[in-house]
Formats: structure tokens, sequence, C-alpha cells
């Protein structure tokens, strides 16, 4: 999301050892889904520790546009669903912001009910490509009328007849495979769906979780996922893990900021969100998991993260990728940090997220004396070894969450200073970040 009015410029400046416990806020991929099949039951779904962030306020802006009833007293969220196909019609268009987990998971839940939707969002979200879910959403009977390319602005008529569809999925994207299934809960059978790589599950856990019949088996075609439609969803009572990506930043912070000790309490460890941990360990970071147990069939731990200068650059494995797609701005700053070459394939779907993060990130690396190689779907950074990252420039953020917050890490640990042009959309996911990282020992400030 941008920010509103003018921008909002940050600047990061190298600090002392970071400290302390850093509290980030609830999973993103768990509240957004929530929020949204929360509004498909009948009852009231009770949520705690939903991350407050602008793109998930924004859904559950939608639900309500939808007809579902959500209100916060205390620490609760409540919403009163409309059941599974019970969408209301809304009468105004739905803004999902810079949410694409959003605005593509809202477009699958109503492809399948007789109603008529448009959407829209920031400049960056009307950039991002929709044909991939709306092309899978048609062959229920959807149809989808947007600007050139398939983008935002668009209205999504919902199917009248819809009909359970078998997909296989071309690029490994849980975003695409939750529209589908959502999709697939308002179709009479079994709607499947195929993908290749495995992608983070957590669309399959909730929808069982809420009384879905739904089944995955590995096959020589890849994951294959089965959905019985029409099920009666189940109120549920939902506490949201700390969200993994967020985690990322105060991690990874600690690993190269001089004499860091940082604790990261009762983070996610979904196997397919948790790539970037493994990735950091395996590069020698000392990055320990403490009071390992299972939130609400999820795993989870305490993450323990210090200070490591030996760090060395590693060929990160493509399969891997799905389960860490989000982390890999923050990655490739680690990597800076590091010694040698790490070597990033199988990587093209951050050409296509709120900004094209690979060009985003070789832009600011290579501004601050870090050498990057990129192709279509790789990327490389030559490490340079910690004290040895100038530092020293402005970077676009792009509009794009993760792009800032990357850099205000890397001038925690640079020679001199780095800036972004505007910090405002860091919001949309992560609201406290400036005063989480401040009590650790950040020097972060808007300008």
């Amino acid at each position: 999301m941008s920010s509103p009015g003018a921008p909002i410029p940050m600047t990061s400046r190298k600090c002392g050892p970071l400290s302390g416990e850093a509290h980030v806020p609830g999973d993103k991929s768990i509240s957004h889904r929530s929020l949204i099949f929360g509004a498909m039951t009948i009852g009231e779904t009770k949520v705690t520790g939903l991350l407050e962030g602008q793109d998930v306020l924004d859904t559950a802006k939608a639900m309500q546009a939808f007809g579902a009833q959500i209100e916060k007293k205390g620490d609760t969220w409540h919403i009163h669903g409309v059941g599974v196909g019970g969408f209301l019609e809304p009468e105004n268009v739905i803004d999902c912001g810079n949410s694409g987990t959003g605005v593509r998971l809202i477009m699958g839940a109503m492809a399948t009910s007789d109603i008529t939707a448009t959407f829209t969002g920031d400049a960056s979200l009307n950039g991002r490509p929709m044909a991939r879910v709306t092309d899978p959403l048609a062959l229920f009977g959807a149809k989808s009328y947007g600007r050139t390319g398939g983008r935002l602005p668009m209205t999504i008529v919902g199917a009248k007849d819809p009909i359970p569809v078998s997909y296989t999925s071309p690029v490994p994207s849980a975003q695409v495979k939750s529209a589908v299934l959502l999709a697939g809960l308002n179709a009479p059978g079994e709607t499947v769906v195929i993908e290749r790589e495995a992608t983070r599950d957590h669309s399959e856990r909730m929808l069982a979780g809420f009384g879905a019949q739904i089944s995955t088996e590995v096959t020589n075609e890849g994951r294959v996922i089965t959905l019985q439609g029409r099920p009666e969803f189940k109120p549920q009572t939902i506490a949201v893990p700390r969200d993994p990506s967020s985690a990322a930043f105060p991690v990874c912070a600690a690993l190269i900021t001089e004499g860091s000790d940082v604790l990261v309490p009762n983070i996610g460890l979904n196997p397919t969100r948790a790539g970037l941990f493994t990735t950091l360990r395996e590069m020698g970071a000392d990055l320990t998991y403490e009071n390992e147990r299972e939130e609400g069939g999820e795993p989870a731990a305490d993450l323990r993260a210090r200070f490591s200068p030996n760090l060395k650059g590693i060929e990160v494995p493509p399969h891997r990728a799905a389960s860490m797609i989000d982390e890999y701005p923050v990655l490739s700053v680690v990597a800076a940090f590091a010694e040698g070459k790490t070597h990033m394939p199988g990587v093209k779907e951050l050409r296509v997220k709120e900004s094209d993060r690979i060009d985003a990130m070789a832009r600011g690396l290579r501004a601050a004396g870090v050498q990057v190689d990129e192709g279509e779907d790789w990327w490389t950074v030559h490490g340079r070894g910690f004290g040895n990252v100038k530092g020293g420039v402005t970077c676009e953020s792009f509009l794009d969450h993760r792009i800032a917050m990357s850099f205000m890490v890397m001038g925690m640990a640079t020679e001199n200073p780095m800036r972004v042009d505007d910090g405002g959309p860091i919001a949309t996911s992560f609201p406290i970040f400036e005063s989480l990282m401040a009590g650790l020992g950040a020097q972060v400030s808007r300008d």
C-alpha cells in the first residue's frame, strides 16, 4: 500500500548490539484466511492474534461488503458468517489495497456464487497479474473483465451454475491454489488441484479445521489435493501464530549486527513456510529453535538469533523457493555480509510480487557496493563479508513493504546509513516494525 499522502522516507544507521525479545505480529497468511473462512461459516468464529496490518484490515472490510458481520472486542475479532455460497453482492467496488493474497483469495471465494463484484487496489496491486487466478476460475463458469493483461480494476461475474474442476497449477503459487480451492467450496462434487511444487499449505490445514472434506496425496504428478464441494463450515476459535515472514527481519538483523542476541517468540514453523531459517543455518547462522511445540495444528518455536560473523555463501536449492519466496529480499541482505556467492535459482515468482523484487534488491545492493548477477528466474549475490559493505545510498522501495524493511535491516550493519524513499508500505504487513526494532536497539528513523 502506498503511504497516504506524501511518501515517508526512512533511514537506518549502524547500531550497537541488538538484544531482547521481538514480538512480531500475527501470521499474515493465516490472518487473511481466518477472516475469509470465518465469513463462510454459519455462526461465530473468534480470532485472537490477528495481524492488524492494512492488508488484513482491507480483507476484513471486503468480507463485510459480502455480508459478514465483523467486529473487534478487546483482543478478539468476532466474525458472524453467511455460510458457504451465502455471499451477498457488494454495493461498492472492493478495494484490496496492496494485498495480492487478499484479492486473489476473495476472487476465488465469490467466483462460484451468482453475484458480481469489482476489485481494485493501489498502484502496485493494479499492476500485478490476475489471469493466473481468473483463468482457472473461468473453468468453474466465472467470467472476468479487467484491464489489458488481466490487471485490476477487474469485475468478476460469479458462476450461476458452477461445475467442479481439476486444475494443474502452472506456477508454484499458494494464492492460485487457494483461490481454486475456495471456488470449489461452492461447486458440487470434487474439485482437484495438482501442484508440481509444494507451496504453503495453510489453506488445506484450515479448510480441514473448518470442516471441509479435503485430502492430499503425493503422486508422480505432484501433490494432488481433492476437495469435496458444499460442506457446512463449522465456526472456529483461532489463535493466529506469529508470522515467520515478519520474524525474518529481526532474525536477519541480529545475524549481521555485531554482538546481537535476539529471541523471537512463538513463530510458526510450518515446513511450507520455514525455508529461510533452514537456509540461514546452512550458511552458518547461529540460529536455534527453543521450546518447540504445536499451536493450532501448526508447528511453532521460539527463535534465538545471535550475531554470526562467519556466514558463507551457498547454493539455495530451487525446490525450496516456494517455502521462502517472500524472504529472498532479506536473505539477499544477509548474503551481502557472507563470504562467497549465494546463488538463488527457481525464483521467477519474485518478478511479479508487489514489485519486481529481484530488480529492486539488485539495484539497491549494487548501489551499496555489492555485486549482483541476475537472470529471469535466478540471481546471485557476491558476499563481501562482515564489515565490508559500504551502504550510504537511497534505495527505491517501489511501494513494496519487504523491500523497504530489507534495506532498513541492511543499514544496521553497513559502514554508512541506508535510506529508502518511502517506508510507508511497511504498514501493510508489519505496522510495529519501527518501534519493535527500536526496542531491540536499532536506529531506524523517519526523515
